[in-house]
Formats: C-alpha cells, structure tokens, sequence
C-alpha cells in the first residue's frame, strides 16, 4: 500500500475513519447552516463572532478537566457518551429552526452546549486514533484524519450553501442542514461499536492521582519544543483560523454574494487543506521547523488573501491558505503526539485543543469586531499580521531559550573539568 495510506491497512481504522468521514461532513453542514442562521437573524458579524466564540469557549473552560478524562476513562466510552452529547443541541436547534422559533439567545445557548461535547470529545478522539493504529502507523493516522476531515469540508459546506438556496435562502433551510448534522453522529456510534476489541491497544489509564491537571501543564513546560508548537497554534487558531466567519462576510459583504457562494468558498478552501493533509501523511515525522515554517506560510498568505480585488481572486488563494494551515496543524499534532509520554497524551491533546480553539472565544469577537469595524478585509490582514508577530517572537524565544540552555551546559562542562583538574592535583600532592 502507497505510504500516503498505510494505516488503512488497519481493519478497525477504516472502519473508523469512514464514520468520521460521515460525522465531519454533517459538522461542517452545520457550521455553514449556523452561519447564515445568525446572518439572518442578526445581519450582524459581531454576533457571528459571538456565537463562534461561545461555541469554542467550553474548549477553554474544560479542557484541563476533558484531557483528564480522556487519561482516566477508556477512551472509546468517552467518544460513545460525546456524540449524544453533540447530537441533542444540534437536533434542538435545527428544530428551532425549520419551526420559525428560532431567536438569537437560542442560538448562543445551544452553540454552548454543542461546544461542551466538543470538549470533551477532542482529547479522547485524538489519542483514541493510536490505539487503534499503533506508535508505528501513527503519524500516517493522524494526517488522514486530516484529510478525511478535509474531504467532509469540500462536501459538507456545498451540499449546505446550495441546499439553503434551494430551500429559500432563509432560517428554515439552515435549521434542515443542521437537523441532518445531529443524525450524522449515529456513523460514529455505529463505527465504535464494529471496532473490534481484540485489535486494540489501550493506552494505561492513569488512576485518581492527585494534581493530575498541574503535571500535565508541567509536562509541557518542561519541553521547550512542545511550548513553541503551542504558542505557534495559539496564534494561528485565535487570530488566523477564523474562516468560516471571515468567509462569511467577505462573500456577502465585499463580494455581495449569497449562501451558494458562501459554501463554495469553504470547499474550495477545502482542496488545498485536503492537499496539505496528504502531504503531511507521507513524513513519517515532522520536524519543529516545519511545523513553525508553515505557520508563517500560512500567515503571509492570509494578508494576501484580504487583499485580493475580486470573488475570483480570493476563492483562487483559499486552496494555498488551506494548504499552508492544514500543513501546519496535522504537523503539530502528529509531533505532539509521537513525542508525548504516552501516560501524559491526554493531558498534552488537550492542551493542544485548548491553545488552537480556546482562544477563539477571545480572538473570534475581537476579528468580527474588526470586521464590522474596519471591513472584512482587515479581518483577514489584522489576523494574518497578528500571527506571523507571534510565531516570530515565539521562534525567538525557542532559539534564546536554547542557546541559553547550551551555555548552561558548556558552564557545567567546564566546572567539571575544573573540578576534575583539582581532584587531579591533589591527588598528586598527596602522593608525593
């Protein structure tokens, strides 16, 4: 088999991934039908902003407490209870929705709780996918997850934007696209429950141990490499990746476009980020520097993309942003994973999830806020320009912080062969 697919070779991973390809497809409907939801509703991009960050904030609030979880409670039990979790709001609103009952307050409480189970399900699902596969297979894993999640996004947001056109354009044909993203979940129900147990290779579960949260956040301090791969995503979720709501306005907005438009530029995006994953899918283990050199690709391109005159033009960059970011994220993640202690994968996971959309609560009001403010154009240029200064600082740091280390390490060099040299003296004093 091509090296770009190997872990395929694994029964109950193709099994899997097919469930996730299903899900991811009916998550990323969703998101285009949440959208154009509040756009109708509120015609407002701070709201958009909001309700993007209200969805992503339980990543901030719970992730300490999810990686946790993902440690202590086998991981496939986990993923069962959170695809219920996801699927009641999702359901909910979608039939808010397609009844007219719909008001904004209803979407931001809903879009929460949604964001609860998303919390919850991230950690177990990322370190769930080396046990299926294995240490050896799983950076090939990682990057297909990746690109299945990328494939869903080519579909997912063009059956959505042209199913809401073809519905009226209106609150009802949003709440029929998300209706379909809370029956989605029953393929990754349905997937867990064909795994076979037999070929698993379950990762030890950690215990009660106190302070479980504290060593995991001391873990990653102790690893200067794993906390420039952090402060890299940071930047990049909080303030780059915000392109369902970016999107959104410059298609209707700038562009004076409508909600096939809208989806069309999601699956477009789409073709490079499911390039990138592929890409990333035949290294067998990505190195810092390339994770780091894509996030600044990935920025560059961002204030290109804001700049560009014409619907055309912008849809044109979108596969080069999707691909530098896709790069980027599957080459942290699968670093993250393959050099993390393997009793602390959760923990690190989801600091991982934390840092790349806990942010977004901060940064998704803020951009929206820019957006309204200045145009959707500055959305783009202001992200883009905030992410490459962080990823600059964050790699200056890395590299002081390393030549640092390595002074220490010639000082210590050298007191020992000091010491080497007096213990050397004096034993020949002595003997004479």
């Amino acid at each position: 088999m091509s090296p770009t697919f190997s872990a395929l070779a694994v029964r109950n991973y193709r099994i899997y991934i097919i469930g996730a390809i299903v899900s991811n497809t009916g998550t990323w409907m969703q998101r285009i039908g949440q959208d154009w939801l509040v756009l109708q509703l509120t015609g407002s991009g701070t709201a958009l902003g909001v309700t993007t960050g209200l969805q992503l904030l339980p990543a901030l609030l719970f992730s300490p407490i999810a990686g946790v979880v993902a440690d202590r409670v086998p991981k496939r039990t986990v993923l069962r209870c959170t695809q219920v979790a996801m699927a009641i709001p999702a359901a909910l609103l979608g039939v808010l929705a397609v009844t007219g009952a719909v008001e904004a307050w209803h979407v931001y409480i809903l879009t929460f709780l949604f964001g609860i189970g998303t919390a919850f399900d991230a950690p177990a699902r990322q370190s769930f996918v080396v046990e299926i596969v294995g240490s050896k297979e799983l950076s090939n894993a990682v990057a297909l997850n990746s690109a299945s999640f990328n494939l869903a996004r080519m579909i997912g947001p063009a059956v959505a934007g042209l199913l809401i056109a073809a519905l009226g354009s209106g609150v009802a044909g949003a709440g029929w696209v998300i209706l379909i993203n809370a029956f989605s979940y029953l393929a990754v129900l349905t997937s867990l429950q064909l795994l076979d147990a037999r070929q698993l290779t379950p990762s030890e579960v950690t215990g009660t141990r106190k302070h479980a949260v504290r060593d995991g956040i001391s873990y990653v301090r102790s690893r200067p490499d794993l906390v420039l791969i952090l402060t890299c995503v940071f930047f990049v979720g909080t303030f780059g990746m915000n392109f369902q709501m970016t999107s959104a306005l410059m298609a209707t907005d700038v562009f004076g476009k409508g909600a096939g438009e809208y989806g069309l530029l999601a699956s477009i995006m789409a073709i490079g980020s499911l390039a990138g994953a592929l890409l990333a899918a035949r290294r067998k283990r990505p190195r810092l520097r390339f994770v780091v050199l894509a996030g600044a690709a990935f920025s560059v391109t961002e204030i290109v993309a804001g700049l560009m005159p014409t619907y055309v033009t912008f849809a044109a960059v979108l596969p080069l942003l999707g691909l530098c970011a896709l790069t980027m994220i599957t080459s942290a993640n699968a670093t993250i994973q393959l050099t993390s202690s393997p009793m602390m994968r959760g923990r690190v996971a989801e600091l991982y999830l934390m840092v790349f959309m806990g942010g977004t609560p901060i940064g998704a009001p803020l951009i929206g806020w820019v957006g309204e403010t200045f145009g959707a154009r500055w959305m783009l240029i202001g992200g883009g320009a905030v992410t490459l200064i962080g990823i600059a600082a964050a790699t200056a740091w890395f590299y002081r912080n390393q030549d640092t280390e390595r002074e220490e390490l010639r000082n210590t060099l050298r007191e020992l062969r000091w010491r080497s040299a007096r213990r050397a003296d004096v034993h020949s004093v002595d003997v004479h």
